[in-house]
């Protein structure tokens, strides 16, 4: 048996809003060197339900796409799907796992699903489990990191760059969902943290490692190998190739937007005439423009809505 964690991120470029990390975790009944085969095999077997995000959703398009993979998967590792935001971040961050962003009221209104029935999600997930598993994959767990502004900014504050939070909250996630005695070798899979080459330092940090090897570090592809804690990490530009990775993409994506939807609908209920935005830096600039003068007043400080870079 191998595990197998996929982790990937949304949200790592824009200005407003949260930097979601989500990290999967599956039991692969095979030896490490053979699990990417047994996952291309088990992933054509079920019609690549989960792909990568920015391939599934784009421009507020596919929608429902995204929703059924997201909620398809949290059904086959929880036994139920969420009904609404509160319940969604109980199962995979946490009864206090979105933080306390201004938009938080309107958050808690949030009711799922939004676009895909409920009935086709259960049925998906119904269809898909038993397929995975006759390639020998169990999907067990699915975790989110929700890091929102104000934590963002603090986290600049104390001298770690944009780069260095990713990674450490990605690596951070990694690290919690692997069981604390896992039966057999491990494999985490990341894609590549922008144009970070070189992991070992961070790795040795935060699986508290006394020897990292470093495989091979390229402009594509970083690997270590940790001895004592029996695991494989590897780096990949591209990695949302791979279904782990793919449906940690879908699933941070799908907790962004749920997070940009309720975003919007606080602050344009705050501001009238104030146009929604996705957050990413130029129309968020336009956002802050026409926000500034409203906001100021309202006395929420920009650290809890601006992300500085």
């Amino acid at each position: 048996m191998t595990l197998v964690v996929g982790t990937d991120e949304a949200g790592y470029g824009p200005n407003l809003g949260p930097l979601v990390v989500a990290a999967t975790l599956w039991d692969v009944t095979g030896p490490v060197d053979a699990v990417e085969a047994i996952f291309a095999a088990a992933s054509a077997a079920v019609h690549d339900p989960w792909r990568d995000s920015k391939q599934v959703y784009r421009a507020g398009s596919g929608w429902a796409a995204l929703e059924h993979g997201a909620l398809a998967a949290l059904t086959i590792a929880t036994g139920a799907a969420p009904a609404d935001w509160r319940s969604l971040v109980a199962a995979v961050a946490g009864p206090d796992g979105a933080g306390e962003p201004p938009e938080h009221d309107a958050l808690g209104t949030l009711v799922l699903p939004r676009a895909a029935a409920a009935h086709e999600t259960a049925t998906r997930a119904g269809a898909i489990g038993p397929v995975l598993a006759a390639h020998g994959v169990r999907l067990l767990a699915v975790r989110c990191r929700i890091v929102q502004p104000g934590e963002f900014n603090r986290l600049l504050e104390s001298g770690l760059n944009k780069s260095d939070i990713l990674s450490r909250t990605t690596l951070g996630l990694a690290a919690d969902i692997l069981p604390a005695a896992p039966r057999g070798p491990a494999v985490i899979w990341c894609d590549r943290h922008g144009g970070r080459r070189r992991y070992a330092a961070l790795l040795a940090a935060q699986f508290e490692a006394a020897a990292v090897h470093v495989r091979e570090e390229t402009a594509a592809h970083s690997a270590y190998e940790l001895p004592a804690a029996g695991c494989r990490v590897e780096f990949t530009v591209g990695g949302e190739g791979r279904m782990p990775v793919a449906l940690a993409s879908m699933t941070a994506k799908y907790l962004r937007e749920l997070s940009m939807l309720a975003f919007n609908a606080h602050w344009t209920a705050q501001i009238p005439g104030l146009r929604g935005t996705a957050g990413y830096p130029v129309d968020a600039a336009r956002w802050r423009r026409e926000a500034e003068a409203a906001l100021r007043p309202g006395g929420v400080p920009w650290e809890f809505v601006w992300r500085r870079t």
